[in-house]
């Protein structure tokens, strides 16, 4: 397959803001190569993906700035009371440092690991032990070093095709059919959170790249 152009990605994701396409194209392209996104089914499924997990290329850092109202409705195990949730309102280190600690790989609350390995990328890479495994998978022993690399386009894109390579998704995206990417939805997600937004923006991505 050839490479995707900046205007076939403006045309799949065309509520992505004017230089988004410019912006991530090339590093796209160099990831799904990488990854063995190859075929227009594959790329019409990653790509409807992303862009609704980054909310059109918008956020490729998980935003932890809670109100601690929002905490409590977020977290309500974790924020048993008013109270206790409180002292957390509108701080996110603070915040990703206690409700990350001890999971993933992480260290204790005092290591910040909560708030150095919080999600980022396009399809959010969250905790010490999965930016390891990152690391691992594209032979980058930088990465746990240096997190906020995978901000970058570089470093978004590759850590997004790194995962869904990860999942076995390409062979899932091969089947081309609603119900498989139901399914390719949820290992993404855990859910079925956003769904009707996946199925049309994959709709509009098989129109661009199959």
């Amino acid at each position: 397959m050839q490479p995707i152009t900046a205007s076939q990605l403006q045309d799949a994701v065309p509520d992505a803001k004017p230089d988004v396409a410019a912006m991530y194209v090339d590093a796209l392209n160099a990831a799904m190569v990488r990854f063995g996104i190859n075929s227009g089914v594959r790329v019409a499924a990653f790509v409807a993906q992303i862009a609704h997990e980054s909310g059109s290329f918008r956020a490729v850092e998980e935003n932890l700035n809670y109100s601690w109202q929002g905490l409590r409705k977020t977290w309500p195990s974790r924020f048993t009371s008013d109270a206790f949730a409180q002292p957390y309102d509108r701080q996110p280190q603070k915040i990703a440092n206690y409700v990350y600690a001890s999971r993933n790989g992480n260290g204790n609350t005092a290591s910040g690991d909560g708030w150095n390995f919080r999600g980022r990328g396009l399809i959010q890479v969250t905790g010490r032990s999965n930016y390891t495994a990152y690391g691992k998978g594209i032979s980058d022993g930088t990465v746990v070093q240096n997190p906020g690399g995978l901000i970058t386009p570089v470093g978004a894109t590759l850590s997004a095709a790194w995962f869904w390579n990860s999942k076995g998704l390409n062979p899932l995206a091969d089947k081309d059919d609603e119900d498989t990417f139901r399914q390719i939805s949820r290992i993404i997600n855990g859910g079925n959170n956003g769904m009707q937004d996946r199925l049309d923006r994959w709709d509009l991505a098989r129109q661009v790249f199959c």
